[in-house]
Formats: C-alpha cells, structure tokens, sequence
C-alpha cells in the first residue's frame, strides 16, 4: 500500500497544480483577448446598458425583430438546449405552436418561407443572431407595426447583415432593433 501511496498523492497534487491553478489562469488570460475582456460586448444607449452583443434576448413586440427562441428562457446564467430530439412529441408540439403563432402575428408570410431558426431554440438557447432570411421574413410585419415603408425596413435589414467567416452571414437583432428604434415613425 505504500509504494501506491506516495505516486498517487504526487498526481493528487500535480493535478491540483494544473486543473485548479494553470488551466484557470490559461483560461482567464485568453479571456482577457477576447472583446469585452471576458465579460461580454455590452451594448449601451444614450449611456444606459440595453443588453450583451452576443447574448440573445426576448422582442416580441410586432414592432421589432423577433429573436430566436429560448430553451433556457433569456437566461444567460444557465444556458442550455431542450435535449429533445426532432421526432419527439412534445418537441413537435412546442415547433407547432411557435409556428402558428409566428403565423398569426405575420400574416402575410407563407408556411414553407418560415425558416427553422424561428421555431427552434440553438443549442445555447441565447443565439443572439438571425440568419437574413430570418430577418427578411419579418419585415411586414415590422413595416406595419411602425408605419414605415417595408423598402426602408428591408435596406435597414440589409445594412446590418454581417458577412459570415467561417459560417453563414447573419444579423444581429439587438443591433437591428436599436437600428429600428433610431428610425422615425417609431
């Protein structure tokens, strides 16, 4: 038993060393690169905090974009998918009801030119991006919601499309929105 002992207390300790005290400081000083140096892109107006860059959050309101759906409800602090499959039940009824009631509230827009991304929730649950389809698909009903003409909210749509790098192009909704409520006719 002893000659197990001393090794196994020397990796307890080398292990320690490395999980709790290196990998830590490897991770919080990458972090410190990155935009908003590990705590996020905030997004201010008129000196007030209106939500994070690439956090997703609720707009449900006609007059603005609406965003993904949520598993986790907006919560940043638990994010999360549903963990259930595309052919479960209950998952298909959740789909169903978000369809029709994005439908309703956009009654101008066919079944088949919904995109997935407004029925379904990301893997995160916080995707604060739409794909331009998913914008696009929108506008009417923005348009009318706040008395303008849907050409100018489209080109609005279109000015906030971000190229896509390594994945596809995609628009920011908390940028779109903002963008919105800079616009006369609010």
């Amino acid at each position: 038993m002893k000659s197990q002992f001393l090794p196994a207390l020397r990796l307890t300790l080398v292990l320690m060393v490395l999980c709790c005290g290196i990998y830590p400081a490897l991770v919080w000083a990458a972090a410190q690169l990155a935009p908003g140096r590990g705590e996020g892109v905030q997004v201010r107006q008129n000196g007030r905090l209106v939500g994070f860059a690439n956090v997703g959050q609720r707009f449900d309101r006609p007059e603005y974009f609406n965003s993904r759906p949520s598993a986790v409800s907006y919560h940043a602090d638990g994010s999360g998918g549903s963990n259930k499959g595309p052919s479960n039940p209950d998952y298909l009824k959740v789909v169903q009801a978000r369809l029709d009631t994005f439908l309703l509230k956009n009654p101008s827009v066919n079944r088949a030119d919904v995109p997935a991304e407004l029925l379904t929730a990301s893997g995160s649950g916080l995707d604060p991006d739409l794909s331009p389809q998913g914008a696009l698909v929108q506008v009417p009903r923005v348009a009318r919601a706040r008395g303008l003409a849907p050409e100018q909210v489209r080109s609005l749509v279109q000015q906030h499309i971000t190229p896509g790098i390594l994945g596809p192009d995609k628009v920011n909704v908390l940028a779109l929105n903002l963008a919105l409520d800079a616009l006369k006719g609010r």
